[in-house]
C-alpha cells in the first residue's frame, strides 16, 4: 500500500546540473538496488533488483501537471522534469510509459540513476526515452564499490559497468555522470584514474565530481578535501573535455505553491533542506516558523546537524541513520 503522504511531485528544487528541477518520486520509500553510505535519504529498506510498477502513468502525469501548474501560477519556473526519487527510479517497470505521459507538458525529462540495472535490456530501453540521463559511477574497483554503494547481493560490478557501456553506446540523449568522492575511500590517484578512464571511454558529455553536502546515512563521513578535489579534477580533465565540481550547497529558490506544509513535506521526503532554505520557503508561502515547530512535535519532520548547519528532513525510520 502506498503511503498517503507520498508526494509524487515535489519542488522544483535548485539543481546545479538541471536548473529548476521539478522532482518526480516514482518509487516508494526506500526501494533501491544500492545502500550507499552517503545517501541523503537514509538506509535502504527494500533492496531489490527486480523492477515492478509503483504508480500508473495517469497518476504520474496528474501529480506532475498539477505541480507544474501551481509553480507557474506563483511565478516560478521549471527547467526539467526529473525522476529522482528516494530510491532507484529504474526499478519502476513503467518508467518509459511515465516519461511518455509527461511529453504533453512540453518540458525535457531527466532521470538520475545509479545505473546498476542497465545490464537489463528492458531497463536500457525505458531509460532511452529520457532527454537526459545521469549515471552514477563512484568507482570501478570492486572492493571500493562494495564499501561505498553496498549493492544488492546478486549484483556484480563488471555486470553493472557492462550495462553502462551498452546504454552509452546506444543512447541518443544527453548523458552525464556523477561521482561522489569520499575521503580515504575512492579519492586516491589510482581509484580516480580508473574511474576517469571508464567515463572517458563511454564519452559522457560532462563528468560531475561531488562531495556530500547533506546528512549521510552513515554518520561521520566526509567528502574528499580540497587537495583531493584538485587531484580528482586534474586526473579527470586529463582524460575528458568537461569536468565540473559539485562541492557547494545549491543556491536558488525552492518552488512554493502557497501550501507550506505540503511544500515542506514533499521536498524533505527526498531532499533534506537547510534551515535558511526552509525559512525562505516559509516566507514565500506566507507561513512562519511555528509550522516547522508543529511538524517537529508531530514527528513529521526531523532536524539533523551536519557540517555546521541544521537540515530538516522526513522522520527517521528504524535504521535510517547509521552510527
Amino acid at each position: 500500500m502506498v503511503n498517503p503522504e507520498h508526494h509524487i511531485a515535489f519542488g522544483p528544487v535548485p539543481s546545479r546540473r538541471l536548473g529548476q528541477s521539478l522532482g518526480i518520486n516514482n518509487v516508494t520509500t526506500k526501494t533501491c538496488s544500492y545502500g550507499c553510505i552517503y545517501c541523503q535519504v537514509g538506509s535502504t529498506t527494500d533492496q531489490t533488483i527486480v523492477p515492478r510498477p509503483f504508480f500508473t502513468p495517469e497518476q504520474i502525469r496528474a501529480a506532475v501537471a498539477s505541480r507544474v501548474q501551481s509553480v507557474l501560477a506563483t511565478g516560478g519556473t521549471v527547467d526539467y522534469l526529473t525522476f529522482v526519487p528516494d530510491g532507484e527510479p529504474s526499478l519502476d517497470s513503467r518508467l518509459d510509459e511515465n516519461i511518455e505521459a509527461l511529453r504533453s507538458l512540453g518540458l525535457p525529462v531527466a532521470v538520475i540513476t545509479n545505473a546498476s540495472l542497465l545490464w537489463l535490456g528492458e531497463v536500457r530501453n525505458r531509460l532511452a526515452k529520457a532527454d537526459l540521463v545521469s549515471v552514477k559511477v563512484d568507482t570501478v574497483d570492486n572492493t571500493l564499490w562494495q564499501r561505498i554503494n553496498r549493492p544488492h547481493s546478486k549484483l556484480g560490478l563488471d555486470q553493472v559497468l557492462d550495462g553502462i557501456r551498452l546504454f552509452a553506446a546506444g543512447y541518443g540523449g544527453t548523458l552525464i555522470s556523477d561521482t561522489m568522492l569520499i575521503a580515504g575511500i575512492n579519492d586516491t590517484p589510482v581509484a580516480l584514474a580508473a574511474s576517469a578512464e571508464f567515463l572517458a571511454d563511454i564519452q559522457t558529455q560532462t563528468a560531475y565530481l561531488a562531495v556530500p553536502t547533506r546528512p549521510t546515512t552513515v554518520a561521520g563521513l566526509s567528502g574528499t578535501d580540497e587537495a583531493g578535489l584538485l587531484r580528482a579534477h586534474q586526473i579527470f580533465t586529463d582524460r575528458m573535455d568537461r569536468v565540473e565540481l559539485l562541492v557547494e550547497h545549491e543556491t536558488g529558490v525552492f518552488a512554493h505553491t502557497g501550501d507550506a506544509r505540503a511544500d515542506l513535506l514533499a521536498v524533505t521526503a527526498v531532499h533534506p533542506m537547510r534551515e535558511d532554505d526552509v525559512r525562505r520557503l516559509l516566507t514565500e508561502d506566507q507561513a512562519d516558523w511555528s509550522l516547522v515547530q508543529s511538524l517537529l512535535s508531530e514527528g513529521a519532520l526531523e532536524a539533523v546537524a551536519y557540517q555546521g548547519a541544521t537540515f530538516y528532513l522526513r522522520p527517521v525510520r528504524p535504521g535510517r541513520r547509521e552510527a
